[in-house]
């Protein structure tokens, strides 16, 4: 029997087997790196239950969400988060107050107002305060806000949550700005002309056309700023103050949750110790919050996404 002959490759074949395996080899760079971001996610959340479990086997659930103290590197050691709880949410909610209606209007300016030169100049300027750091901002909350303030509320104190919160809402200004307006403007024109066409004003369409078209893109920029605002540590730990104290006066000083980290952590707390746990368990319940507007804003997305 005569030898198989082999038949050579064509230099076509060859170039497509050798493109083949580059792009299998750059798929299989961009998977790791996709992983390496959830590995990651689910080593965190690791950390934080395993060291909050060492917690709750001597602090109990019940005390941990029910107790109104929060001292837990004092002798009399008690374990509320609720004191926390109550600055991280009337911090979030006042620089929410000043960042949506800001935030937004600005949008609807930008996207419906502005020229092109006005839009290409003011845009970047306006998306230059996300790379300012937070502790520059925590400082002009502690040595400009809240003086001024206190010209209006002469007992104000020094830390506050009110000045904290004004300038929280001043740093999450451009997020809610800058995702509401490539919201509004991925609306279709045809939207636009249509409603020209019926006789409405470039406002009334903005508002009433351009806005509701939006409203998946703004909210999950609301959600974003939320969940900026609530993870915030700089400005709240300088100008807000770290005694915990359930209230939600916002003229009063308060500890947040990042705040209370950021004392721990700066300590010399031994390793494994309650106090040193608490920390984790603190994080754990500032993760729940962040994953429960994360939640949120997904299910708003999918149940208001226009499809154009």
């Amino acid at each position: 029997m005569q030898a198989p002959v082999e038949l050579p490759i064509s230099p076509r074949l060859a170039k497509n087997i050798r493109r083949n395996v580059k792009e299998r080899i750059i798929e299989l760079i961009l998977m790791m790196a996709a992983l390496v971001a959830v590995a990651t996610t689910f080593a965190i959340v690791g950390v934080l239950l395993y060291e909050s479990l060492s917690f709750f086997k001597t602090v109990s659930v019940v005390e941990f969400f029910t107790d109104t103290e929060w001292t837990p590197l004092f002798e009399d050691a008690h374990y509320g988060i609720m004191p926390l709880v109550s600055g991280t949410l009337t911090t979030s909610a006042i620089a929410l107050a000043v960042a949506v209606p800001i935030g937004t209007v600005s949008a609807i300016f930008l996207s419906e107002f502005a020229s092109h030169k006005t839009r290409e100049i003011v845009k970047p300027i306006l998306e230059l305060l996300v790379g300012v750091p937070t502790v520059v901002f925590g400082y002009f909350a502690l040595f400009f806000v809240t003086p001024l303030l206190q010209t209006i509320y002469p007992d104000l104190p020094s830390f506050n949550m009110l000045g904290a919160g004004i300038v929280m809402g001043i740093m999450i200004i451009p997020y809610i700005a800058s995702l509401s307006e490539d919201a509004m403007r991925a609306v279709p024109m045809s939207m636009r002309e249509g409603s020209y066409a019926m006789g409405a004003t470039r406002f009334q369409t903005a508002v009433k056309v351009v806005t509701p078209a939006a409203i998946s893109g703004i909210v999950a920029a609301y959600i974003l700023a939320i969940s900026r605002a609530v993870g915030e540590t700089m400005v709240v730990a300088i100008a807000a103050g770290q005694q915990p104290n359930l209230t939600f006066n916002p003229l009063e000083s308060a500890a947040t949750i990042t705040a209370y980290i950021v004392q721990v952590a700066m300590g010399d707390l031994p390793h494994g110790s309650i106090g040193y746990q608490s920390i984790f368990a603190a994080g754990l319940v500032l993760m729940a919050m962040t994953l429960s507007f994360n939640i949120i804003g997904h299910w708003v997305r999918k149940r208001y996404r226009e499809n154009y």
